[in-house]
């Protein structure tokens, strides 16, 4: 009973245009309903960690979160909502950027747009995806400025083309005026100035819509436990089969949100997958860039040796233009790199020739899925040159300690620098561990299995870096045999398979939609490529896509 009803009052919010159909100042819109059906439909799931114990937080209410901008969204009525979707959905960003400059769509009406759709499919108990988190209650406001601006000529000449454009971002990167929690209760009320990539996007226009769900602490909470999951968010739900695909993490917020179209793009996070994975779950596009291209600083980590944000976008093309909007050089951050990046911003229209790329097949992968064997055989017949290869097998052992030990020295050095330790409780990885203790139920319903054993590594300084050298060396190892030796331009994987391998060489890797299996999963084209080569990844994999368009809106979401 309580699910229609909670249905009932979103239906009655978009049909009533501006009208508040609730009197009281605190409108009702959404209310918590009983998920046990739902677990208990899952509780057969062939993947173990999909066998969920809940569905929806238990500390969130989005009331919290909808309430302070109803009035706004309810101005936007179905109909011009309706009119409005062959100018943004699925829409790249120069296609919008040039409804706008036509002056048949404004900076608000596409702010209001994509919050729109929020509030349509997260409100309604049936469609959400656990998704949106958090909102930016002056989004509205900063977009009406700019259509004020853009109607008496102040906007500035040179713009980049992520101005105005509505961002989503991950749950770990520190953004002023949202708390920044990493899906952890015990951050709930970590208040913070923005990260260094947060400056960017804003000094080149971009417009921070809001927070999504990750996966808690980025996936390194918990073992074997659901990804998409976070005591503050709940559990993330894939658009393309909520409770029926996973939603691949830690990024899975992003994943989604950009899958269901409820913004541009949106900013995710990888130590080893967590872009790819959720990237490739979703049918986005996700780049994991070469460590040192983007700032970490301001970021929640687990690992300053692997940590990396990276966009999420629908397509090629407003992947390089968020990249793009995210350069830069940090002081603060060591890994940072002072150099220029050209052809970034400009990839998604430069698509490379066929005939130009060399690129790497994996003779396992060959063998075992025909989604990427058919792909690699139609990027052959357009004249790709494809060496197939078996990469050598490389020692990867010590990787968890890496992570140990990083995370025990990142964690509360990120703490000290950005928490308010008036609100923010715990100073360590062993004060985390004790306060989920306090109420398990509730702050960690699958238990804290990696936090535990991050405490429990013995992994000494001079260890550490053995391990990360011979890591390091390994990766390359992988790609590089062949890689050197063909002169390859990229090595083809699917999804995250060898995110792990990419990770320690510090290789950037994209992912690209190549199709849904059967069931109708999702599955995606990799391309692993040297340091350094994101403009060329861009370039090859928006060939790929320009020539293979097989990314469809998943249903009920369109």
């Amino acid at each position: 009973m309580k699910k229609i009803l909670a249905l009932l009052v979103v239906l009655m919010v978009f049909s009533c245009g501006g009208k508040n159909v609730v009197k009281n100042e605190e409108p009702l819109l959404w209310q918590p309903y009983n998920d046990s059906v739902e677990i208990a439909a899952n509780a057969e799931h062939e993947k173990a960690r999909m066998r969920y114990k809940l569905i929806q937080s238990k500390v969130l209410d989005k009331n919290e979160v909808f309430r302070p901008l109803y009035n706004e969204v309810s101005k936007m009525s179905p109909d011009e909502y309706e009119a409005l979707k062959p100018l943004i959905l699925e829409q790249n960003i120069f296609s919008i950027r040039k409804s706008i400059e036509d002056n048949r769509l404004g900076y608000e009406q596409l702010v209001r747009f994509y919050l729109y759709r929020i509030y349509k499919y997260e409100l309604d108990n049936s469609t959400t995806l656990n998704t949106v988190i958090a909102l930016n209650e002056d989004v509205v406001e900063l977009a009406r400025k700019l259509d004020e601006e853009k109607r008496v000529g102040r906007l500035p000449e040179i713009r980049h083309p992520i101005f105005g454009m509505p961002i989503l971002l991950k749950d770990n990167i520190n953004t002023k005026g949202m708390k920044t929690t990493a899906g952890s209760i015990a951050l709930m009320d970590n208040e913070v100035d923005d990260s260094f990539i947060v400056k960017r996007l804003k000094e080149n226009g971009a417009l921070i819509l809001g927070k999504v769900n990750l996966s808690e602490w980025a996936y390194y909470l918990c073992s074997e436990c659901p990804v998409g999951y976070s005591a503050v968010g709940g559990q993330t739900l894939n658009p393309y089969g909520r409770k029926v695909f996973e939603t691949g993490g830690s990024s899975s917020g992003s994943g989604t949100a950009v899958a269901a179209n409820y913004a541009v793009a949106a900013v995710g996070t990888e130590t080893s997958g967590s872009i790819l994975s959720p990237s490739s779950q979703n049918s986005v596009v996700g780049l994991k860039p070469t460590i040192g291209l983007l700032s970490r600083s301001g970021i929640v980590p687990i690992s300053s040796t692997l940590d990396t944000p990276g966009p999420m976008t629908k397509n090629v093309v407003d992947n390089g233009i968020l990249l793009s909007a995210m350069l830069g050089y940090d002081t603060f951050d060591a890994k940072s790199v002072d150099e220029d990046f050209p052809g970034i911003l400009s990839a998604g229209l430069s698509p490379e020739s066929f005939s130009e790329m060399r690129l790497g097949a994996i003779s396992s992968l060959m063998e075992t899925d025909s989604i990427y064997k058919n792909t690699v055989e139609a990027l052959r017949a357009e004249g790709a040159e494809i060496i197939e290869f078996t990469p050598p097998e490389v020692e990867m052992s010590g990787f968890l300690s890496l992570l140990n030990i990083d995370m025990r020295k990142d964690l509360p050095a990120y703490l000290k620098r950005y928490s308010d330790q008036e609100k923010v409780k715990i100073i360590s990885i062993a004060d985390a561990v004790a306060f989920n203790k306090e109420d398990s139920l509730v702050r960690i319903p699958y238990g804290q299995a990696l936090f535990e054993g991050v405490l429990e590594d013995t992994t000494t300084d001079e260890g550490l870096e053995e391990i990360k050298a011979r890591l390091e060396n390994s990766g390359r190892a992988f790609f590089d045999s062949a890689m050197n030796e063909h002169k390859l331009h990229a090595v083809l994987s699917i999804n995250n398979y060898h995110a792990g391998y990419a990770a320690v060489a510090k290789y950037p890797a994209l992912a690209v939609p190549m199709g849904y299996k059967p069931s109708g999963e999702p599955i995606s084209l990799t391309f692993i490529g040297k340091p350094f080569t994101e403009a060329q990844l861009l370039r090859m994999g928006r060939a790929y896509e320009m020539k293979f368009p097989v990314r469809q809106m998943p249903k009920g979401y369109e």
